[in-house]
């Protein structure tokens, strides 16, 4: 391979494009992944010391995951939700079942106490004892047609199960201080909290095994002996639903450092593949399984949403056309795995490439697993504005990561059509036209290269030597573009390559950017605004969990295997 080949990372202004984010797909590195895989190699252990459920459905439960040095308990409550009352919003007050997740085995007193909070959520208060606070409404129809169907003595109808893919789904996971939960600093030293969202994904993982009992219970309490059980096939193919709103499109812009380092784990990741000058026949078998597996569910994923109709169009036709080429050229070549990156960059749509730099990985989680250990965000000092650093390097800096904002009119309505801001009424972030409603005054600070440009033309008056500690004497209402820029240095995939309040703009970019590192699936957009998705299907349950099937559950096997 010629050095003007070797593979490196990939240029920020290619990867971080809103496009591009909004076609990624999970990977090894996806936190629920990394979660179930540490559980198997560490041996947890699972149980369910109370399930105290009523026969209409009410009640409480506690789940159990001893670690190597702590347990950790979901608590559960399950309640009487009148059809009226049940809302996907963050703003309802009432919901199908609430939980939080207790550092440690709660007694009789905590879960009183939590009786009387945990319902309320936002309305009542926890203790640094809770890790997370969470909330979830069932599907209505398929929560009805699973309880009938099990109470019958069957099982649930397979095209009724894959239409919709979980029996209840989240409207919110809290954790990080929210509501007098933990902070983050409580238990960022604990290894099996290390990489990000572990809290709220074992909170989840958890709940989906409540959600199993509590509808097994329900079928049960309505046909008595006749009942059965769910097969355990078809219970690994129900996650835990989840409707995601504007409210996590800021955050991808609000945490810069933090998902600089998501992106640069797995662009790290890809370019070790990348390196790979030989591959065994082993990990060409593991790949074509998993591209396999991949088409399957790929094959599975649903959604009417006309973005996303014409994406899944695509996207099959890519993977067509994947593997007709794989079946073509022989992956015992040197360097195989950047051949096959570099052939799907000039043949195949964004989302075609995201899930080929997905699958490529899968054989290699010697070379790609370790660095979960990055993703989070355990360098402070990177947000401290460096006050000698000179006007002259700012600039160059805010050059080099908005050099493309710079081109652009800020004055045309087109560039600076729409304004982010939060909602009174439903508290929630929003974003409307700048030109058709009163919002502009409320605007949030979440357009980083708007500002960049501001900043960058004040700072073009100044002399190339000062100090940025005396332009921001002046001028502090710039500090966030510098510390940004400052940022920008260390952390190449930390900004978005895009106009964030552009009028083209699709906030279900940014969604989906967060929610693949996550581990969702089967991304359904129900507007360009908000999203449902689906997260552990396929998984093992606690009390099934072993090293063999804790990490490539996320592919669904292919027919007639195991």
């Amino acid at each position: 391979m010629t050095g003007s080949l070797r593979p490196s990372l990939r240029d920020p202004r290619q990867v971080m494009r809103l496009s591009r984010l909004g076609s990624l797909h999970q990977c090894r590195l996806s936190f629920m992944r990394i979660l179930t895989r540490r559980m198997a190699d560490e041996a947890w252990e699972f149980s369910r010391p109370i399930f105290n459920i009523a026969a209409d459905g009410t009640g409480h439960a506690v789940y159990c995951a001893k670690g190597p040095d702590r347990t950790y308990s979901l608590v559960a409550f399950a309640h009487d939700l009148p059809s009226e009352m049940r809302s996907d919003r963050v703003i309802a007050e009432a919901w199908d079942a609430t939980f939080t997740l207790f550092d440690g085995v709660p007694t009789a007193d905590d879960i009183e106490r939590l009786s009387k909070n945990v319902p309320l959520q936002e309305a009542g208060r926890i203790r640094e004892s809770e890790l997370s606070l969470s909330r979830a409404n069932r599907s209505v129809r398929l929560w009805k047609h699973v309880v009938e169907a099990l109470a019958s003595g069957r099982q649930p109808e397979a095209e009724q199960l894959a239409n919709v893919g979980y029996l209840m789904r989240t409207t919110a996971v809290y954790g990080s201080g929210k509501f007098g939960a933990a902070d983050r600093e409580v238990i960022a030293d604990r290894p099996e909290f290390s990489a990000p969202f572990q809290v709220e994904m074992l909170s989840v993982f958890l709940t989906r095994a409540f959600v199993r009992d509590l509808i097994e219970h329900a079928a049960q309490a309505k046909g008595g002996e006749t009942a059965v059980r769910l097969d355990t096939g078809v219970a690994r193919q129900l996650g835990i639903g989840n409707s995601t709103g504007l409210g996590m499109a800021p955050f991808i812009v609000n945490h810069p450092m933090l998902f600089n380092n998501w992106i640069m784990a797995r662009e790290e990741a890809l370019l070790r593949v990348r390196q790979v000058q030989r591959a065994t026949d082993a990990e060409i078998a593991q790949f074509k399984e998993m591209l396999n597996r991949s088409s399957r569910s790929v094959s599975q994923w649903q959604s009417d949403h006309p973005l996303q109709v014409k994406k899944l169009n695509t996207l099959r036709t890519d993977l067509d056309a994947v593997f007709s080429h794989v079946a073509k050229h022989d992956l015992s070549v040197d360097h195989p795995w950047d051949q096959l990156v570099r052939w799907s960059e000039a043949h195949l749509s964004e989302e075609g490439q995201e899930l080929v730099n997905s699958v490529v990985m899968e054989p290699y989680g010697h070379l790609v697993d370790g660095l979960s250990n990055s993703l989070s965000d355990c360098n402070s000092d990177a947000f401290l504005i460096d006050g000698d650093v000179t006007v002259g390097t700012l600039k160059e800096l805010i050059q080099k990561c908005f050099g493309w904002a710079l081109e652009l009119d800020w004055a045309a309505p087109e560039n600076c059509a729409q304004a982010w801001y939060v909602s009174a009424e439903k508290l929630e972030p929003r974003i409307g036209s700048r030109f058709k409603e009163p919002i502009a005054e409320y605007e949030q600070p979440l357009a980083p290269a708007r500002d960049a440009v501001q900043a960058y033309e004040e700072l073009r008056k100044w002399d190339h030597d000062k100090k940025i500690s005396d332009f921001l004497l002046r001028h502090p209402e710039h500090r966030h573009t510098i510390r940004r820029s400052q940022i920008s240095a260390s952390a190449p995939y930390s900004e978005i390559q895009d106009n964030t309040i552009g009028e083209d703009i699709l906030p279900i970019d940014m969604l989906r950017a967060k929610l693949s590192f996550f581990g969702a699936t089967h991304f359904d957009p129900r507007s360009d605004r908000w999203v449902r998705i689906c997260m552990f299907q396929g998984a093992p349950y606690p009390n099934e969990l072993t090293r063999d099937n804790a990490d490539h559950w996320v592919y669904p096997n292919l027919e007639g295997a195991e």
